[in-house]
């Protein structure tokens, strides 16, 4: 695979351990492995989750919080702290990060749409990596009933990315909840999203993220729609990216539109 431009969702499971509080671990083998594949030629846009859940973290709360507004304000500040180590971790590998949060409705067309996608652009020229989240503190939408990987799908499909990768807390679709069936199958290969393959989605997501595999398999139909190939795996090594990148069977991979 020659892969010019990829974008990197990583959801908050990943990011954090089950107690909510940050995996430096894992997301310090995160920034140097992005570091590195942009070193290595390919431009990388990274959709983070993670704020509401560092936000948590951060105020010492031990449950989700239930009410819009309380929510939001969590990720205002899970937001702060999310970025600051970012910058740090990036920053050891001589990569500058930066932030662009953004609501659902600035990427459904007209003059918004143009200026976030000029940002990207220029950022990218700039040999800088976007960091993309929902703007929590404004936006219900993805609080309620989403996750970033709607968003990630929509960016890939903005700045026509020849890759999307969604890392997860799951190895990929399978073809029954392998939570329920130590018997399940990982699917390696889906040539077209069916309703078969909607069906097997099924589930939600922890008790520190709000999506699920459905969410990313609607995430994976917008963007090979879009002509954009679509790999969901497991984001416990964040190393797998390399393999992904390389185009080596990992996770499960959605084939662009043809």
């Amino acid at each position: 695979m020659n892969i010019k431009k990829a974008v990197v969702k990583v959801g908050t499971s990943t990011l954090t351990h089950d107690s909510g509080l940050m995996n430096f671990r894992r997301i310090e083998r995160l920034a140097r492995t992005l570091s590195d594949i942009k070193n290595s030629g390919t431009e990388v846009i990274f959709v983070s989750s993670g704020a509401i859940s560092v936000g948590m973290g951060k105020l010492g709360l031990t449950r989700r919080p239930e009410k819009t507004r309380e929510k939001q304000a969590v990720a205002a500040v899970g937001q702060v702290e999310l970025m600051d180590l970012y910058s740090n971790l990036f920053g050891q590998y001589g990569v500058t990060v930066a932030q662009l949060l953004l609501t659902r409705d600035v990427l459904d067309g007209g003059e918004r749409q143009k200026n976030a996608l000029a940002t990207i652009e220029t950022l990218l020229s700039l040999s800088v990596v976007p960091v993309i989240n929902e703007n929590d503190t404004i936006s219900t939408y993805e609080i309620e009933f989403g996750d970033n990987d709607t968003l990630s799908a929509y960016v890939a499909k903005l700045v026509k990315a020849d890759l999307l990768i969604i890392l997860t807390d799951t190895e990929g679709l399978y073809d029954c909840d392998p939570r329920q069936n130590s018997k399940a199958k990982l699917i390696g290969r889906v040539g077209k999203i069916t309703d078969e393959i909607r069906s097997l989605a099924g589930g939600i997501g922890t008790s520190r993220g709000t999506g699920g595999m459905t969410t990313k398999i609607e995430a994976a139909e917008i963007a090979t729609g879009a002509g954009i190939d679509t790999v969901i795996a497991c984001g416990e090594n964040p190393e797998i990216l390399y393999d992904i990148i390389e185009g080596k069977p990992r996770g499960t991979f959605f084939e662009r539109s043809k």
